[in-house]
């Protein structure tokens, strides 16, 4: 059976910054919201938790672009994570959770599963 998701408005275009992140909260944790301009798509959205230092630090990490691959790189340990899949590229046992994102008027959505709670009621 297919997990059940929903689309959550968790900010407006005017929170965003070119080729930066901003962190924020979803029921499912904190996520990372990336807008990189000159990409198609522009907007990502990757769990905003750096695996190796448990830290909700990957907002505030510095975007690029390694052999073709949107990556935003750890402020931490800088090891570099897929803006497209969440695999880090240091190490590919680790990867980070990926939302769909989406562009609706001046909001940012994001697809997040909805608890079960929320499905039995």
């Amino acid at each position: 059976m297919k997990a059940r998701t929903r689309w959550d408005v968790v900010c407006s275009v005017s929170d965003l910054v070119p080729d930066s992140g901003v962190a924020v909260w979803t029921e499912d944790g904190p996520v990372a919201v990336f807008y990189v301009p000159d990409r198609l798509p522009a907007l990502f959205a990757i769990s905003h938790t750096d695996p190796f230092s448990g830290s909700n630090v990957l907002a505030r990490g510095i975007t690029g672009d390694l052999k073709g691959e949107p990556v935003v790189a750890s402020p931490l340990y800088k090891q570099h994570f897929s803006l497209r899949s969440g695999q880090c590229l240091e190490d590919e046992s680790v990867k980070v959770t990926v939302y769909p994102v989406l562009l609706d008027g001046d909001q940012i959505r994001l697809q997040v599963p909805v608890a079960q709670a929320e499905v039995a009621a």
